[in-house]
């Protein structure tokens, strides 16, 4: 050991400072210290970040991995039952468990992306994601101990009855290279719990834990090994460590996954039942074992061999071993197979040891890290490791300096005295370890200070990437040992020492394999020059003048000769072919990087170091075509590396310009493979990874096909998920594959750019529907990639739209993605007040009416700047005293008069709460922190003649309160029905917490509303039964019918139970009996229907059958023909739409609803033999004698019917249900009865419904057609008897009715105009027979004079229910014309006092349903809203407050399940607001019409998700957007459907360039793009200087950069526009760039190509500054880089040309500006004879330019041999040597041309001459 420690190098451990754990600060800063004895012990662990870290966000790109993981290690500080976990020196968070912790450990289960924090006490597991949502699987039998796995959690089962009494904290997580010290619990019996597996795996946190089984010999067993204690397991590949006390033996398993069904014998006999026969399950397999250890080993952990292959590693604390174990990997069928090689394993000597990450930081071995071993020796020595191979050995510095602290924690500057020692190491992370000294301090120190120069860490992993094992390792010991001086110096370690330091290794290498190395004696300066020339001045002097042209490589150069003076090694030459391989390698790696740094425009000083030592390393192995390549590039380096020695060698040198331009030119089938460095081949390098992305999507371009993961130009490549049609849509999927962003894009060259650029530019049009959000964003799509994201995070559950993955890719543009967050619905309901509107009829500003949120930018946008929205407002708010109009004078007959008007006016003021409550719908998104609030009802009234004195209603005349109890059930219910069904679920608490202590009608209401929205699941069987137990009437109706409709269609047990309960004809003969209130009994009904609606479910359908014809309780046949309504609606919903498949026994039932309605029976029989349904007591029938009570039965056995047979076009039922056609039959029928059977008809003819005059006549039977037109508005009918005419007119009223009913159901939500015209007529048509107030053009269709045959209120239902008809058609629509009909009923019905309550509801409901949702949502028309629209709809009408009888009010509000929100904004993605735009709707083809399309404009709402087809935003102004869908039969989508392709009805839209949004130009007269630039401009050359001293004059100032930021939203134009308009720029004195600049920004902004300003500034200035650099002699730039990307362009251009690339609308850049730049260049490079001198001496003696101006001479002949691709001159003399004896004629330039075909003709025309001459 002493003799290996002195021959290896000694490095000094970094003290970051001392180290004590944080928890233990957190703790005395919380004050919380623990009291008993027992929480005295503590635990902890430091982890790295990176395991906690998405793998989503961790895959995104360096740069936000770094800056994520530079926040240090993690640690968790587990005491007693609280574990803190703390990042830095920060409290991250804190957790308290209710038993002491047992063991802690991060694991990702399934398929999930986050890590979890698994926490096992005594008595369970605790399972924490990130978010803090907590977990607890169930734990069969007692677990001892848990461990992570790559693909789940393994669970260590205790024998049962052995559970030994264990530590509070036994061991903590090994994976995170935690301090271990694991305790094997007690020995267990043998035989005992056989039958029990003893590991499980628990795959998902809400998955069973699964038995695990063990291969052996090809069968799966179950595995039982109690005795094999798990000491070790990997999170990141499937391995296990275990040991067996009893055999003294460790072993190491891999875990599979294997899908393949085991031996089902094998599983009975095991007495386990693994549910069946598992289709996966995990097995175990051993891979090696070791006998002879007394104890299980202390610690187990990975790291890396020095080939790169994993290790095991088990150390063994008492006797002091630490044993390595290699395993091998291999591939098959893309798994990775692992076993152990036999002969590889080996002991180091240890007293500590820990896995460490110092020597390849960057590189991955697979899943892996590279990890190197750092060991304390037996004489405690820090020796660091790469596995068998020893680098070096670490001391403590020898002082610490003062103020180093970690934690914040400063400790005086303290010297380590010679005797303090290491005795131990702990908590090793990444490259930093816990070092233990033996007075017991514990200091933090790191063992690689990242290295602060990427060049140097970049040619490192080069090396590591580049050089087989052996060299590789060679170069680690020579680094390691003396290659890292500046380390050793504590004074600075610069970035430049650093660089040195690397290259004087390398030099160091050249010099070995030189073997004629000479002895010099030492290197004294001999003159004070010669002093200045070695010191460190001059090489930074160099350095800096480097960038500015001078090349820097005489400092290089100075320093590798005295390195050779100084170096003395007399090893033999036999070593030089070891020396030399390893140099030609490290030749080819490092040029690999050289060429990969090409393509990065801010590493040009890099690139020009790299090449130094490059030409160093070449000049040194005569590979003389390198070195030519290299002072091409950078000419200032002829100097010191001359060509003059013949060439030894022909080797090509790779070049990837080479490569890229013969890609476009030719095809990536065409390129040469020896122009790509074999590491840009390689899969895993991570050095070139840009030179790999570049080269795979030039080759994807150029038609590559993609075979595996490997392109056929054999480079890899990883391609996003997404369809693709074109090349140019592959290439942005491999882009987004590589996680190749915007900000990758413009760091490089912009020739090299071009292609990619045109790429994505060719796909922005119209991108394929699928692709990731990261690709929109690279298109400039950010309105798709918003939509996308939105979805995404629906899918996962996310609440805002936050990707790293596309914040990477668009880093320079990321204002673009920022400004939108979530719909501005939301963010307008919560934090906008209604203050954008004044309330005209507002007494005090305080006012809540429960509408205050309605006005967001939403509705402002939908409705522009009517005033409809406070108008509707006004007429339904009930919160505030109504006007009454009073005359001046008082008397004392004015207060009876008052309070009569008041009355009247209560009836209306009860009623708007139902038309509120359809109004605001799902308009507010409610923090269910708060209180539920209920606006007032308020019946009182004000007298404007009297300063707006309150009066009240005078409770002695009117009973006050039988006016509030509903009304007020109504009013809660509207204020619950706004909230919105938002994500998530309601709480319970929050329920529960709004529940008073005495039940009222205001919660009752609340329950309603929030059932209606599906959130009563919440509540639990007690909340229910605690609610039916308070007996309050309205509080029981609100919750049955909640109940049901949150649970609709599911037939829920528990639910049905507690509603059977509130139907006494169904109870046992055996119950006591119940008076229940009749009102219960038919809300209870309704709910059975709804609760088990569609299931066609036998015995209920036979119940509620019974139901109809059961007489209730009481005597009040109205009370009683509501109890049958309720039967009918359910029974029908039970069965709906079922028809003739509803059961075997149909006719039975048929049969029995038309002996109800009071139709024939077919089978007489049938009646009485269905008397056996109904044995139960109190079924009594409604029957006298034989005879049923029709009068109560038909209303509901008609509803039944209608909904049971609904659109199932059945001929014989309708036949059945006819409409009277004889006057008898007019007597025998009630005329409300035709009117529902009317409706029932046209429900079940559903297709037959037609909006025409002539289909609503077709529906009058003749005889009451010519009774009704016998009648004469003049008297002229006095023929017919006022009897006869009477029955005849209530028949025609009744059919006219239903007919409109029907045409509203039909039509509901389609906003059908034929439909809404006839239903507005026939409107005006009643309200003129009841009072003429228009003239009508119906005269002669319509028969008049009704009023006189028929009662008023007759008339006002029917015209009322057309109404409402008519608003149900246009929900949501806020028609105008239908408004101003409502709004004149309203002030209509109180001006005549006729103001019944019924009314007043239909007016009201019907103001809701036009402004459905504020505008946002409408009715849908498939069953189930059909049912619930008929339930709303019912023609039977309230005659007060209070009049449940008939028909329960409460079922008013069952309108909600048929409503939809189908209505779509389309958001700005740029500015984040909500903005109009065209789309076209296009809808299917169905049996009335053709496919067709329409236009609306957004905001607005769309059709049926059964005829919609697609819609595509449309216009000039906005970018094409098309959304397709197949047309279903189903719902609309709800807010968290996955599948929804509106993120809550938000359409996220990206305007052009160049245009304005429709608010700010509606007619679009501002868009008029080029003539305003061009007059801001003013381009042509004669009147630029003008402009531009106009605009400094500051007549016109900053209208470019006002202009440019109306049209774009880019940063970068308007950034470049602000520039163009600062002073500093008119002072320039070049006109013609400025000039330019204007030109290039309006060609962007016209085109919207932002990206190009880049490219045409980059382009315009490197031939400028070329120009320049000639005629002027100054040196501009020193290298020749910026010609190559040129060259790319205009190979770019010829590709277009030659169509080589498809390019529908030309290239993105101009081609003649391309043009004239070539043939300024060309014009450059042709003028002059000293060029062409220097030509033909590069030719014949390969020598570059010398003498005066030699700078200027080889830049300009650099920039020659790269424009006209001249091979090097060797390569021209070899082939001129090959050509002339072939030569028949005298020219060589055919032949040449043949062996060059790159190099341009008339070049080669010179090399003849030059020859030949």
């Amino acid at each position: 050991m002493e003799k290996m420690s002195s021959s290896i190098g000694v490095r000094q451990l970094t003290v970051l400072g001392e180290f004590k754990p944080f928890g233990l600060i957190a703790e005395a800063l919380d004050g919380k210290v623990a009291d008993d004895a027992v929480t005295d012990k503590y635990e902890y662990f430091l982890f790295d970040p990176e395991i906690t870290r998405d793998t989503d966000v961790e895959d995104s790109c360096d740069e936000v991995s770094s800056a994520l993981t530079s926040c240090g290690d993690n640690e968790l500080f587990i005491r007693g039952n609280r574990i803190i976990w703390s990042t830095g020196a920060r409290v991250f968070k804190r957790f308290t468990l209710r038993s002491p912790v047992v063991k802690v450990c991060w694991c990702r289960m399934g398929h999930t992306a986050e890590a979890l924090l698994c926490i096992l006490q005594i008595d369970c597991l605790t399972i924490y994601n990130n978010s803090g949502e907590v977990v607890s699987p169930p734990l069969p039998r007692a677990v001892s101990s848990i461990w992570p796995l790559p693909f789940g959690l393994l669970l260590q089962q205790e024998v049962e009855g052995n559970i030994p009494s264990r530590a509070p904290f036994s061991s903590t997580s090994p994976l995170i290279g935690a301090r271990d010290m694991f305790t094997a619990p007690n020995h267990m019996q043998k035989g005992e719990g056989n039958a029990v597996c003893s590991h499980l795996i628990l795959m998902d946190p809400l998955d069973e834990q699964e038995p695990i089984f063990i291969e052996d010999r090809g069968k799966s067993n179950v595995m039982k090994e109690y005795d094999e204690k798990t000491i070790w397991t990997s999170d990141r590949v499937p391995l296990m460590a275990s040991y067996n006390k009893g055999k003294m033996q460790h072993s190491l398993w891999v875990a599979e996954i294997i899908n393949s069904n085991f031996d089902e014998a094998t599983a009975c006999s095991s007495n386990v039942n693994p549910m069946g026969v598992l289709p996966k399950h995990v097995s175990f397999r051993r891979i090696w074992h070791g006998k002879g250890a007394q104890m299980a080993a202390c610690k187990v952990f990975m790291a890396t061999n020095d080939d790169a292959t994993p290790l095991v590693c088990f150390f063994h604390q008492e006797q002091r071993k630490l044993l390595s174990v290699g395993l091998q990997s291999v591939e098959i069928n893309n798994e990775i197979v692992f076993d152990v090689k036999p002969d590889m394993s080996w002991i180091i000597d240890a007293v500590a040891a820990s896995p460490v990450t110092v020597t390849r930081p960057r590189v991955k071995v697979g899943l892996l890290p590279y990890s190197d071993i750092i060991v304390l020796a037996p004489d405690n020595v820090l020796l660091l490791y790469s596995g068998r191979q020893c680098l070096c050995r670490y001391v403590l510095p020898s002082c610490l300096n003062k103020g180093q602290h970690l934690y914040d924690l400063k400790f005086p500057e303290t010297s380590f005295p010679n005797d303090l020692k290491i005795s131990g190491l702990a908590d090793a992370v990444e490259g930093r370890v816990n070092v233990i000294v033996n007075n017991r301090q514990m200091f933090r120190c790191a063992l690689r200070q990242s290295p602060s120069s990427l060049l140097a860490n970049d040619c490192i992993t080069a090396l590591a990437e580049g050089l087989s094992s052996s060299f590789y390792r060679h170069f680690l010991g020579v680094f390691w040992r003396d290659g890292d001086p500046a380390h050793l110096l504590e004074a600075e370690s610069s970035v430049d020492s650093e660089w040195d330091s690397f290259c004087h290794v390398i030099m160091q290498l050249c010099r070995k394999s030189n073997d004629t190395s000479q002895k010099c004696s030492g290197s004294v300066a001999h003159s004070a020059w010669d002093f200045l020339l070695n010191s460190q001045f001059h090489n930074n002097f160099c350095k800096l003048n480097s960038m500015f042209g001078t090349s820097g490589a005489a400092s290089l150069y100075q320093k590798t000769s005295n390195f050779s003076k100084s170096l003395v090694d007399g090893r033999e030459s036999s070593e030089k072919p070891f020396y030399s391989d390893l140099l030609v390698e490290s030749l080819d790696s490092l040029h690999a990087l050289y060429e990969n740094l090409k393509f990065d425009n801010l590493r040009k000083r890099d690139l020009e170091l790299l090449a130094i030592l490059l030409c160093n390393i070449a000049e040194f192995l005569g590979e003389d075509n390198y070195l030519d390549h290299y002072i091409r590039d950078f000419p200032g380096l002829c100097k010191k590396f001359m060509l003059s020695r013949p060439t030894s060698s022909h080797k090509i040198c790779p070049s990837l310009f080479r490569w890229l331009e013969n890609c476009l030119q030719h095809g990536c089938n065409y390129t040469n493979i020896c122009d790509l460095p074999p590491l840009v081949r390689r899969d895993a390098s991570s050095v070139v990874s840009l030179a790999r992305q570049i080269v795979s999507f030039y080759s994807i371009l150029s038609g590559a096909e993609l075979q595996g993961k490997n392109l056929s130009s054999g480079v890899h490549c990883n391609i996003s998920m997404g369809s693709h049609g074109s090349k140019e849509e592959l290439t942005v999927l491999a882009m987004v594959g590589e996680r190749f962003g915007l900000q990758q894009l413009d760091s490089l060259p912009s020739g090299i750019s071009l292609p990619l650029r045109h790429a994505l530019d060719k796909c922005r049009d119209s991108p394929p529907n699928d692709w990731p959000a990261a690709a929109y964003v690279l298109l400039g799509r950010q309105d798709l990639a918003m939509s996308t994201l939105s979805r995404e995070c629906k899918y996962r559950e996310i609440e805002t739209p936050t990707n790293v993955n596309v914040i990477s890719m668009s880093t320079p543009y990321m204002l673009n993605l920022h400004p939108v967050t979530i719909s501005s619905t939301i963010s307008d309901a919560i934090g906008l007040e209604g203050t954008k509107f004044e309330d005209t009829d507002s007494v005090d500003g305080s006012m809540t009416d429960g509408m205050e949120h309605i006005f967001n930018s939403s509705t402002q946008l939908r409705y522009g700047r009517d005033l409809r929205l406070n108008e509707v407002r006004r007429l339904l708010c009930s919160s505030r005293p109504v006007a009454i109009q009073t005359s001046v004078s008082h008397s004392a007959s004015d207060q009876d008069l008052q309070q009569a008007q008041l009355w009247h006016l209560a009836q209306r003021t009860t009623s708007l709460p139902l038309g509120r409550g359809a109004f605001t719908l799902a308009t507010i998104y409610t923090l269910l922190t708060e209180a539920f609030t209920v606006p007032k009802l308020v019946l009182a009234g004000r007298l404007p003649a009297q300063q707006n004195a309150t009066v009240n209603l005078d409770p002695n005349i009117r009973n006050i309160q039988e006016l509030k109890s509903w009304p007020e059930f109504h009013n809660a219910v509207a204020a619950g029905l706004r909230l919105a069904p938002l994500q998530g679920r309601m709480s319970r608490t929050w329920i529960i917490y709004n529940k008073p202590e005495e039940p009222n009608s205001v919660h009752a209401g609340l329950l309603l509303a929030l059932g209606l929205h599906g959130h009563l699941r919440v509540l639990s069987i007690t909340d229910i039964y605690q609610y039916f137990n308070q007996e309050h009437e309205s509080t029981t109706v609100g919750l049955m019918l909640g109940l049901a409709a949150s649970y609709r269609g599911t037939m829920q047990p528990a639910i049905s139970k507690s509603l059977y309960i509130h139907i006494p004809g169904r109870h046992p003969s055996s119950y006591p009996e119940l008076e229940l209130p009749t009102l219960l009994q038919s809300a209870a009904l309704m709910s059975l229907g709804i609760l088990y609606e569609g299931s066609a479910h036998p015995q209920t359908m036979q119940a509620l059958l019974g139901e109809i014809g059961r007489r209730s309780g009481g005597d009040n046949v109205l009370e009683r023909e509501g109890h049958a309504v309720s039967a009918g609606f359910a029974l029908g919903l039970v069965a709906l739409g079922h028809g003739e498949d509803t059961l075997g026994f149909i006719n039975t039932f048929v049969n029995r609803l038309f002996l109800y309605i009071g139709g024939k029976v077919q089978n007489e029989r049938s009646h009485f033999s269905t008397n056996s349904m109904d044995e139960n007591r109190g079924s009594a029938q409604m029957m006298d004698g034989t005879t049923i009570n029709i009068d109560v039965t038909a209303p509901g056995a008609t509803v039944a019917l209608a909904l049971m047979f609904l659109k199932t076009e059945s001929e014989a039922i309708v036949s059945r249900l006819p409409i009277p056609s004889t006057y008898f039959d007019l007597q025998y029928v009630r005329p409300d009865f035709i009117m529902l059977r009317v409706i029932a008809r046209n429900l079940i003819m559903w297709s037959r419904v037609h909006p025409s005059k002539d289909w609503v006549l077709s529906q009058i039977p003749q005889v009451v057609k010519c009774g009704v037109e016998g009648l004469g508005g003049d008297g002229e009918g006095d023929d017919v008897d006022d009897m006869d005419a009477e029955a005849f007119v209530q028949a025609y009223v009744n059919v006219v009715a239903g007919a409109c009913i029907s045409l509203g159901l039909v039509f509901a939500g389609t906003r059908n105009g034929n439909a809404q015209e006839l239903l507005y007529e026939f409107a005006i048509y009643f309200l003129n027979e009841i009072k003429p107030v228009s003239p009508t053009s119906s005269g002669k269709v319509f028969p008049k004079g009704l009023s006189r045959y028929i009662d008023r209120v007759t008339l006002e239902t029917c015209l009322h229910l057309i109404v409402l008809s008519l608003s149900v058609v246009m929900a949501g629509s806020g028609h105008l014309q239908t408004f101003q009909l409502l709004r004149f009923l309203r002030s209509r019905n109180c001006a005549d006092g006729q103001s019944s309550y019924g009314i007043q509801m239909a007016v009201s409901l019907a103001t809701g349903f036009l402004f459905l949702g504020g505008g946002m949502r409408t009715f849908s028309t498939n069953n189930s809203a059909i049912a619930a629209l008929l339930i709303t709809l019912y023609p039977r009408m309230p005659t007060g407050p209070n009049d449940n009888r008939c028909h329960l009010q409460a079922f008013r509000h069952l309108y909600v399940l048929a409503t939809e929100a189908r209505w779509v904004q389309t958001v700005d993605v740029d500015t984040g607001l909500p903005v109009y735009a065209p789309l076209e709707v296009t809808i299917r083809e169905t049996e009335h019409y053709a496919e067709s399309s329409f236009c609306e404009v957004t905001p607005c709402l769309l059709p049926e998700r059964a005829i919609l087809k697609r819609i595509r935003v449309c216009g000039p102004r906005y970018w094409p957007q098309v959304i397709d869908f197949a047309p279903e039969d189903k719902p609309w989508w709800n807010f968290g459907d996955k599948n929804n392709p509106f993120n809550s009805g938000v359409l996220y839209i990206k305007r052009k360039v160049g245009a304005c949004s429709y608010v700010d130009d509606p007619i679009g007269c501002q868009s008029l793009l080029s003539r305003a630039m061009h007059k801001v401009f003013g381009l042509t050359s004669s009147k630029a200087s003008d402009t531009i001293s106009d605009i400094h004059s500051g007549s016109s100032a900053a209208t470019v950069d006002q202009l440019v930021s109306t049209f774009s939203s880019d940063p970068s134009l308007i950034a470049f526009a602000q520039l163009c308009c600062d002073p500093s720029w008119y002072s320039r004195s070049d006109a013609d760039f400025k000039e330019f600049c204007l030109q290039v920004l309006f060609e962007c902004v016209s085109k919207d190509r932002p990206a190009l300003l880049q490219v045409y500034l980059s382009l315009y200035t490197t031939v400028e500054s070329m120009v320049g650099q000639v005629t002027t002699g100054a040196v501009v730039f020193g290298d020749s880089l910026s010609i190559s990307a040129f060259k790319l362009a205009l190979t770019y251009i010829e590709a277009l040309m030659t169509q080589k690339l498809s390019a529908p609308k030309g290239g993105i850049i101009q081609s003649t500006f391309v043009g004239s730049l070539r043939k300024q260049v060309e014009e450059l490079l042709n003028g002059s004879q000293e060029l062409r001198d220097d030509f033909h001496k590069y030719l014949k003696l390969g020598t570059w330019p010398n003498g005066e101006s030699q700078d200027k001479r080889s830049i300009l002949l650099s920039w020659f041999l790269h424009w006209y691709d001249v091979p090097t001159s060797s390569a021209i003399k070899f082939a001129i040597d090959r050509v002339k004896p072939k030569l028949m004629s005298s020219s060589s330039v055919p032949l040449l041309h043949l062996c060059f075909p790159r190099t341009h003709i008339n070049v080669i025309s010179e090399i003849h001459r030059c020859f030949s001459s």
